[in-house]
């Protein structure tokens, strides 16, 4: 069965972020993920991985004015500068945190002027984060949720990939962005799994509970992925009510096994 990683910024919403950690081990999950730390002291979300056994699947470089609807700057030409002060500050998280992985948001942008911008942004965040053992993921955002997102297709990552040429760059594949963009997600994963090194899922198209995933969970352990698979979804309600999906993967892989 795939390793399952809660995403804290959208999952137990209910409770207070510090208590969320240890909800989400209590519920099964190994690992947990949220979108923007530099809200909190991060030697305190350390103590709070540490206390409750948690991996760290993923978190986000800054993204800019994310109230004024920025949604990152790596492909934003002049605003290189303050790109390079949120990568400083996700690098020092990231060394806190002992992150392995972090994700580089492309911001609202387009054209080739973007794409060059992007390119060496991304380059520039895996030559520093490399000096940690941190890879950089990049991840195609579909624009039903994102309007005017730079990186929207899961062809144009995987060929921005081979431009960048960074060992430490890789895919973070959403099958729930995946899905809304291009449609079934199970016909790709053999093409996508070589430049992939996390996945998150999430119900489509309401981005809820990710139920009827068997067949994809199936297919992400014959390939032999071995990474976190991030939940990031908004729970109809209170998250461990719709935490039936995560019991009927369990008893699937178990079966599979007998």
């Amino acid at each position: 069965m795939p390793r399952f990683s809660a995403n804290i910024s959208m999952m137990f919403t209910e409770l207070a972020f510090d208590a969320r950690f240890e909800a989400a081990r209590n519920a099964g999950f190994g690992a947990v993920e949220f979108m923007f730390p530099y809200g909190y002291v991060p030697e305190s979300l350390a103590w709070a991985l540490e206390e409750n056994a948690l991996g760290l699947s993923v978190f986000n470089l800054p993204p800019g004015d994310w109230g004024g609807c920025e949604r990152g700057l790596a492909a934003v030409s002049g605003r290189e500068a303050e790109f390079a002060e949120g990568l400083d500050m996700a690098a020092r998280y990231g060394r806190i945190l002992r992150a392995d992985r972090v994700h580089c948001m492309a911001g609202i942008a387009e054209g080739r002027e973007a794409e060059a911008c992007y390119i060496g942004n991304v380059r520039r965040a895996a030559d520093k984060l490399a000096r940690q053992d941190c890879t950089v993921l990049i991840e195609p955002i579909n624009t039903f949720d994102m309007p005017g997102y730079f990186l929207n297709r899961t062809d144009q990552a995987v060929e921005l990939l081979h431009k960048i040429d960074h060992e430490n760059v890789a895919l973070q594949w959403d099958i729930y962005h995946h899905e809304r963009t291009h449609g079934d997600a199970l016909s790709a994963l053999s093409d996508v799994l070589p430049h992939m090194a996390h996945v998150q899922i999430a119900g489509v198209p309401g981005r809820h509970e990710p139920e009827g995933f068997g067949a994809l969970f199936a297919a992400l352990d014959a390939s032999g992925y071995a990474g976190w698979v991030g939940c990031e979804y908004h729970p109809r309600g209170k998250t461990i009510e719709g935490l039936s999906w995560l019991g009927e993967a369990r008893d699937a892989a178990g079966a599979s096994r007998t």
